[in-house]
């Protein structure tokens, strides 16, 4: 069974990469999260040498094996929790894991199903189903530590994260990191804010506390 995979990277398209390793091309499926961190490096004859822990599946109806790549052990660990929950196979959970860990985890351990019904193709059914499976049991991912990471959020309220994180970084002298943990700290104490104006009227509010 492969369980890491180290090696050159050869191909990145929209839901997988490819990495060639000992002359062997391997076709790895990686959920949004794990494919933004590729963006910008290069592919082909010169591309990077990247590495991916990985989650290794044949199911008797597929013909081959699916290998599904993530950044660190502990996602892994965290994916293959959630495909322990009735009706998530390993496709869906690849495809529902389009935030950073710790907030999908924090959601769980919180009892927020309001947060997790954001995520696309997660209803309020499953959103239950996740917590009654796995509340109590998401407290070590929800302590994961990842720097930079996008919000999870609608696009529209991206859109204005990212306004608002552009102004605090380049026009209000914060540290990337530190103002991306303000807004998304903001956002999931109240998910209503529809403006940048509002993010930031709440954001300074929070910081005044």
């Amino acid at each position: 069974m492969i369980s890491y995979l180290h090696g050159k990277l050869w191909k990145v398209e929209d839901d997988r990469v490819v990495i060639v390793t000992n002359g062997v091309g391997y076709d790895v499926m990686v959920p949004p999260i794990v494919r933004a961190t590729f963006n910008g490096k290069r592919v082909g004859d010169d591309g990077d040498e990247v590495g991916l822990y990985i989650s290794y599946y044949h199911p008797e109806r597929q013909p081959r094996p699916m290998l599904i790549g993530f950044n660190r052990e502990a996602e892994r660990e965290f994916f293959e929790r959630l495909i322990t929950v009735s009706d998530i196979g390993p496709t869906k959970a690849i495809k529902l894991i389009i935030c950073p860990i710790h907030q999908i985890a924090q959601a769980i351990e919180e009892r927020n199903s309001r947060f997790l019904v954001q995520i696309k193709g997660l209803g309020p059914k499953l959103a239950d189903k996740i917590i009654a499976h796995l509340y109590g049991k998401m407290a070590k991912f929800a302590l994961i530590i990842e720097s930079e990471a996008p919000p999870c959020l609608p696009q529209e309220k991206e859109d204005y994260a990212h306004q608002v994180l552009e102004v605090m970084v380049q026009q209000l002298g914060h540290k990337r990191a530190e103002a991306l943990k303000m807004i998304q700290e903001t956002l999931n104490r109240n998910p209503h804010l529809s403006s940048p104006e509002e993010i930031f009227e709440e954001v300074y509010r929070n910081q005044k506390k």
